[in-house]
């Protein structure tokens, strides 16, 4: 039997950005609560995985941070979309909605 954890983790490898995306629209958020959101929805990231993806969509322009003091630790940095990210997610957002309309129609016509 094939084994299919290699294809699920690619899918949601491939959706990651836009859930963070999503995900940070609502209001900023430090990685850490990113990844309870995310695991919530079984989305499981790890940090490994999140630092790089929140780096490069800063250096993009995408997101921005910035720093609060903490009674339980070192300074939080917190992400935010800028101007440019939310109209990012705007375009993502609707070409995901095409994107699975379009699989949707593909598996039910394969049945």
């Amino acid at each position: 039997m094939i084994q299919t954890e290699n294809a699920k983790a690619q899918m949601r490898k491939g959706v990651l950005e836009l859930c963070i995306l999503s995900i940070l629209s609502q209001g900023e958020a430090y990685p850490t609560e990113i990844i309870e959101k995310l695991k919530k929805q079984k989305l499981v990231v790890v940090e490994g995985t999140l630092y790089p993806l929140l780096t490069r969509l800063k250096n993009t322009d995408l997101l921005t941070y910035r720093w609060e003091e903490s009674n339980s630790g070192p300074p939080r940095k917190y992400y935010f979309l800028t101007k440019i990210g939310k109209t990012y997610l705007s375009d993502l957002q609707s070409s995901w909605y095409d994107m699975v309309s379009s699989v949707n129609k593909t598996i039910q016509n394969s049945k």
